[in-house]
């Protein structure tokens, strides 16, 4: 019988068989997908997950399915994690161990620059809780420490940045969490598992939306929490189950299919992408580009440490951005006008610093300011697909012009 992948099987071996093994009944090489969402007991069982040991039986796809087990498992392999639960999104995920470890009167310390929907949960839904926020440039791991409180819990950090593209060393904002006794999250969407692996690096969970790269095909929606088994299984039995934000089987099925060609295709992403930013920095138009790969970007160095892979975002600035926006939003060809981001097909999208600024989180005006100054009127965000580079180059230069 065909065992799947092992632990010390190279990461594209493990990306395809992770997770999966050969149906024992008819012999399937592909996974299954069992779409129940009960499941018929031997035995007279209660109705909470909390009656059962670790090794539970499957009762009820709320508490667990095969096909999303594929999947769980598939992504432990990939990160280098002893679990993983798989949810409906990416923002299931957030709010999931958001609610799942903090409670009235705590403090959460977070990077003030991240992904708009977890910058809007916690600026404007925790405090209904009763639970309080410090935004801080994580890239500058000394104000992680100075931000940290008698009642701070938790410190999350995303690297790299939705949309700056803003690096935080992971090692060091582990340190400075651990000192303080505080689990450290990683939202690592933007690199995935092929270019870091943050628990490796010290890290106690990693968040991810499975919409973007591990999915790779913008045709699913998911996301995950990954981490130790005492601390993930923690979040399964409570927060997990409760607040319901379970994955459907057959997007688990749609994105462990994406992800089995995550590192053939975020090679391409990666290529495609420096190839993107080198014209981008190359054109008159263009004021910045921010990209990990490039020489200049200012933490280069720490992208080479980090990063098995520069991954395939990039954002930039332009001359007369709004105007520039409408322009590309009636005129590109190739890459489409939209948000999200990792999939096959090539993104843009604009990201205006009012509205930036607007819908993030409750920064000081030194913050705002610094934000201001590094994105001007705005920055375009950029996922370069897998299309032939040379035509989404001239689909660029087409719309910037001369």
């Amino acid at each position: 019988m065909h065992k799947g992948s092992r632990s010390d099987h190279h990461l594209e071996t493990r990306a395809v068989h992770g997770g999966e093994q050969v149906d024992e009944l008819t012999g399937a090489s592909a996974p299954n997908i069992v779409m129940s969402s009960t499941f018929v007991s031997d035995d007279p069982a209660g109705f909470s997950i909390k009656e059962f040991e670790e090794d539970r039986p499957y009762v009820y796809t709320r508490w667990g399915n095969p096909t999303i087990e594929m999947l769980e498992k598939k992504l432990m392999s990939l990160e280098e994690a002893e679990h993983c639960i798989a949810l409906a999104s990416g923002m299931a995920a957030t709010t999931t161990l958001l609610l799942g470890l903090l409670k009235t009167g705590d403090h959460l310390v977070i990077s003030d620059v991240c992904y708009p929907g977890t910058a809007e949960y916690v600026r404007d839904t925790l405090p209904k809780y009763g639970i309080e926020s410090t935004p801080v440039d994580s890239s500058k791991v000394e104000l992680l420490a100075d931000a940290i409180q008698p009642n701070t819990k938790l410190v999350w950090i995303e690297t790299p940045a939705n949309p700056t593209l803003r690096l935080t060393d992971i090692s060091a904002a582990a340190d400075v969490a651990h000192e303080h006794g505080l689990p450290l999250v990683v939202d690592s969407t933007f690199a995935t598992p092929v270019a870091t692996r943050p628990l490796t690096l010290g890290a106690d969970y990693v968040v991810h939306s499975l919409t973007k790269y591990i999915g790779g095909h913008g045709d699913s929606i998911g996301g995950a929490i990954l981490g130790s088994r005492e601390r993930i299984e923690e979040l399964r039995n409570d927060a997990m189950i409760h607040l319901g934000g379970i994955i459907s089987p057959f997007n688990a099925w749609l994105i462990a299919r994406g992800a089995a060609t995550l590192p053939a295709r975020m090679r391409m992403h990666a290529d495609s992408a420096m190839r993107v930013a080198k014209f981008l920095e190359g054109h008159p138009s263009v004021l910045q580009v921010n990209y990990p790969g490039l020489p200049n970007h200012p933490q280069h160095d720490l992208a080479k440490r980090q990063m098995d892979s520069f991954s395939g975002m990039l954002s930039f600035q332009a001359k007369d951005g709004d105007a520039t926006a409408h322009r590309f939003a009636k005129e590109l060809e190739v890459f489409h006008f939209a948000v999200s981001l990792g999939h096959s097909r090539s993104l843009m999208y604009w990201v205006p610093t009012k509205e930036a600024l607007s819908t993030g989180l409750s920064l000081s005006s030194e913050q705002t300011a610094s934000y201001r100054d590094f994105a001007g009127d705005g920055l375009f965000r950029v996922s370069v697909g897998l299309e032939h580079p040379d035509d989404l180059c001239e689909d660029l230069a087409r719309v910037l012009g001369n």
